[in-house]
């Protein structure tokens, strides 16, 4: 079965929402992921005309660490909708390591929160 990465982020986003309403993490946390979700897919829509172009192109670094940061469900979405950094193998390693660590992170923060209210 091949997931759409839309699906993915969206499911992901419903997930943390879900989470910051049933839960006691604050609304911020959505607030975050859904606003660095949105400057990420806007780099990396930049960033993919620059390469069209053939001008200066973002740094992959600063769109692992958009990634990292929460912006990986927009980074998910341009990928896909904007074919951009979507076959080079080892840019994709490093940002599902991203992902992978972002996910660890929201899983430890809604476990360690509910634990401290409990």
């Amino acid at each position: 079965m091949n997931v759409p990465s839309v699906s993915i982020a969206v499911i992901f986003l419903l997930i943390v929402g879900g989470a910051v309403f049933i839960t006691p993490l604050p609304q911020l946390i959505f607030v975050v992921y859904v606003a660095a979700s949105l400057v990420t897919f806007v780099i990396y829509a930049i960033d993919k005309s620059a390469a069209k172009r053939g001008t200066r192109r973002t740094p992959e670094n600063t769109l692992h660490l958009l990634a990292l940061v929460g912006g990986w469900p927009g980074a998910l979405i341009a990928q896909q909708k904007l074919r951009h950094k979507s076959q080079k193998q080892p840019f994709r390693r490093v940002f599902w390591l991203t992902v992978l660590l972002n996910v660890g992170l929201f899983i430890w923060l809604v476990f360690d929160t509910a634990n401290t209210t409990a």
